[in-house]
């Protein structure tokens, strides 16, 4: 039998000290950025198909890769405490969880404000207070558990929050300018790609016209 050494995926591995109840639930808060890239813009792609949900998650992957290219060239280990959780094998900086967090939530912030599909809800705030919560305690989460130093998960922070931020207004400046040339071209409509940043309200939208449709269907019916 070989002797080579064992490593495991590390996309959903995440160690905490048995029997700490906080670190226990650090250690779910840690998986939140692979929940709202499978969960959330796998489904959002399945079911809703919106060109602003895309660039979104495109956007989230140009950062993960410049984290990978910015890791490799900085050098920075883990720390010590990460020999304890396998991943001494790994770079540390930038934090690519806190830069996934804060990218996602600038990114979510900024949609809010200008009102895309959502300009009707009142209390913005309420609305963005989750994203930038979860933000904070995956950075906090990634230094109580060991992953990373206090510099580290800054540094992801900071750099995020930036990437976040540029990358909105390239799409809302520069790509959303393409989004009605994507929606008739032969990609959009294969799979009915759609853009409904012009729509105040797309969930009232929705709901108002699938009524209509029924409504429609049941008087051709009688």
């Amino acid at each position: 039998m070989s002797n080579t050494p064992l490593k495991a995926v590390t996309l959903t591995l995440v160690r905490y000290q048995k029997g700490d109840q906080i670190g226990h639930f650090l250690a779910w808060v840690s998986l939140i950025p692979v929940f709202i890239s499978l969960g959330g813009f796998l489904t959002h792609f399945i079911f809703r198909r919106e060109l602003h949900g895309m660039f979104f998650a495109l956007g989230l992957l140009i950062s993960q890769i410049i984290n990978g290219i910015i890791k490799t060239f900085v050098k920075q280990a883990r720390p010590e405490t990460c020999a304890l959780l396998d991943m001494c094998d790994s770079l540390g900086w930038p934090s690519s969880h806190s830069q996934y967090m804060f990218f996602f939530a600038v990114y979510f912030t900024l949609l809010t404000l200008d009102g895309i599909g959502l300009s009707e809800i009142k209390n913005n705030w309420a609305v963005n207070f989750l994203p930038w919560s979860l933000a904070v305690l995956t950075m906090f989460s990634r230094v109580y558990l060991g992953y990373h130093t206090v510099a580290q998960v800054f540094a992801g922070a900071v750099l995020g929050f930036f990437l976040g931020a540029g990358w909105y207004w390239v799409v809302t400046n520069v790509i959303s300018e393409y989004f009605p040339m994507i929606e008739e071209s032969m990609f959009g409509r294969m799979f009915y790609v759609k853009d409904t940043s012009h729509i105040r309200n797309v969930l009232k939208f929705e709901y108002e016209n699938a009524r209509a449709a029924r409504k429609n269907m049941d008087a051709k019916a009688d």
